[in-house]
């Protein structure tokens, strides 16, 4: 009992402060008691504590809001990735009647946590963007190529003279034929069989009016016996359009086109060109 009146009486007792000013005012003293000070003391380092604590977690936030935003942006542009493969996987059902392919979402790893790997993920796209690209460019050059193949008839009509050694119609000499010949009626439209540019209209005394075509990737054709060329040198035609009328100009024995299909520089068979319709 005796401890406790003394502690009280300890806590409890005032102290005195003295506050000098170096002016010529007089000193001020404030009684505080004992308690009072502890208090304010302890007041003072609890609140130094709670300061810091909440600077650290301040910190933090800004870090965590830092570190989402980055996270955010990285699920941003990886959706816009997706949705561009997404588009030219269906490019591609269409052009090749393909399956979906889902190797990138498949081969995906995940963490312990349940996080996406995202670098995992990253990679996979990266690569699968690089066969996209590759893909598209393989049917850019096959496109190209397609459009310079000659393709199916210049002319509705029958196979009056194939290609290869003949005896010739008005000569009876035995030589090579270098084309195909195909009877039609007089005035028939001929058709370029790919696409291309006209290298050559004019009129020769053997083959009357013919027409030459350039299409790229080695291929050219030739159109003979012509009773008109309605395209000119320089001007680029599709496959399909109207180059000039069946005729029998020059050596020939009725109505039909001379057709031949040139390939690196030398003539070649067209009947498996004629047989792609």
């Amino acid at each position: 009992m005796r401890k406790i009146k003394g502690f009280l009486k300890m806590i409890f007792t005032p102290i005195t402060i003295m506050l000098v000013p170096h002016s010529r005012t007089k000193p001020v003293s404030i009684r505080v008691p004992f308690a009072g000070i502890v208090f304010s003391t302890v007041s003072f380092f609890v609140g130094v504590v709670y300061l810091f604590t909440v600077a650290v977690h301040t910190v933090e936030y800004y870090q965590m809001e830092e570190r989402l935003s980055y996270v955010t942006g990285q699920f941003l542009e990886l959706e816009s990735t997706m949705v561009s493969l997404k588009q030219a996987e269906q490019d591609f059902r269409k052009l090749f009647s393909l399956k979906s392919k889902t190797d990138v979402l498949e081969s995906a790893e995940f963490l312990d946590t349940g996080s996406l790997d995202m670098e995992s993920l990253r990679a996979q796209i990266d690569e699968a963007t690089k066969s996209v690209t590759d893909i598209k460019q393989y049917i850019v050059e096959q496109k190209d190529l397609y459009l310079a193949t000659p393709k199916g008839w210049p002319v509705p009509g029958y196979i009056s003279s194939k290609y290869g050694y003949r005896n010739h119609p008005k000569s009876g000499r035995r030589q090579l034929h270098t084309g195909t010949d195909i009877s039609t009626h007089l005035g028939t439209k001929v058709q370029a069989t790919a696409d291309g540019i006209v290298t050559y209209a004019g009129k020769t005394r053997l083959s009357g009016n013919v027409l030459v075509i350039e299409h790229g990737h080695g291929f050219s054709t030739a159109y003979a016996h012509n009773k008109e060329n309605l395209a000119k040198v320089g001007q680029r035609v599709k496959r399909g359009e109207a180059i000039g009328l069946a005729g029998s100009t020059g050596r020939s024995t009725g109505p039909h086109v001379h057709y031949e299909i040139w390939k690196g520089g030398r003539h070649v068979n067209p009947s498996k060109y004629l047989a792609r319709r």
